[in-house]
């Protein structure tokens, strides 16, 4: 028997890069990415690098172009293909414009299969390796929580149907699991997991990769492997007190190595940035409201 192929993924998720560079909070979200892709230069063996959504923090071309120049800078210095899929920021007409079917070969060519080229949802597929690599459209406009629906969950059953040679990992924006103990994570994530999961049971998926909470999360779904990799603008800090939410400075990306032993593994980066865990916004997770700084 032949082992099986190995894939290491460079996952990046909310890179949320405004037309002028910053996010809503002034965060300067270009130079959080330049960071984060810095310090992943010297991760060898890289065969892909995925973005979760949240691209552009005001759904701009801009912000989208921004992510896109400096990831796929990135991934052709490696030769490396370079997926996306939007997130709840993201809109569909700036995704589509910029980053097509979200599914970039390493010299910026379109290398996805759309599901419906006349459809506004980015749902796409493409190989890299042998390893299918599917992107799902959770985004709800307007709204913070995501939404597949039966038309794309009826899609990728049908995608699944047969098995992909090094398997399948799928991508989307919003996780489809929450910690129990936050105050905030089961009204943001994807409001039909449960018809996700009957999509995935009994298929060759081997990991669903998601964004959205700015934390690394880890979980099953219908015994498949979900990873949520923290934020590359920000991330979450857990330690602030009941009810409340925390964010604070400090990008951070995830390695995912596929078919080696214990497959899937999942290890976290952190940016050397003499700024993170500075306090970026501390609110009531319940009511929004401000919450003066402890």
């Amino acid at each position: 028997m032949n082992p099986p192929t190995r894939h290491r993924i460079l996952h990046l998720s909310d890179t949320h890069i405004g037309a002028d560079g910053h996010d809503e909070d002034g965060v300067d979200a270009a130079a959080a990415l330049d960071r984060i892709l810095h310090d992943a230069r010297h991760v060898p063996d890289l065969d892909l690098v995925v973005v979760s959504g949240d691209i552009a923090d005001d759904g701009s071309l801009d912000g989208c172009a921004a992510a896109r120049e400096r990831v796929g800078r990135f991934a052709a210095d490696r030769g490396i293909p370079h997926v996306y899929c939007p997130g709840n920021h993201d809109t569909r007409r700036s995704f589509a414009a910029v980053l097509g079917s979200g599914h970039l070969a390493a010299d910026g060519t379109d290398a996805g299969e759309l599901a419906d080229p006349a459809a506004e949802l980015r749902t796409a597929v493409s190989v890299v390796r042998g390893l299918r690599v599917v992107t799902l459209d959770s985004l709800v406009p307007g709204a913070v929580h995501g939404v597949l629906g039966d038309e794309q969950l009826r899609w990728l059953r049908s995608v699944l149907d047969r098995p992909a040679e090094a398997g399948t990992v799928v991508v989307l924006h919003h996780p489809p699991i929450a910690l129990p103990s936050s105050p905030l994570m089961a009204s943001v994530n994807l409001r039909d997991a449960d018809a996700f999961a009957a999509a995935l049971a009994g298929s060759d998926v081997r990991a669903v990769l998601c964004g959205h909470y700015h934390l690394q999360v880890s979980g099953f779904l219908a015994g498949v492997p979900v990873w949520v990799t923290p934020g590359v603008v920000t991330r979450i800090d857990l330690t602030a007190p009941p009810r409340l939410e925390r964010a604070v400075t400090g990008a951070g990306a995830t390695v995912v190595d596929l078919g080696g032993p214990g497959s899937p593994m999942f290890h976290t980066l952190h940016a050397r940035d003499p700024r993170a865990g500075r306090q970026v916004y501390l609110v009531d997770a319940v009511s929004g409201v401000d919450v003066p700084a402890e």
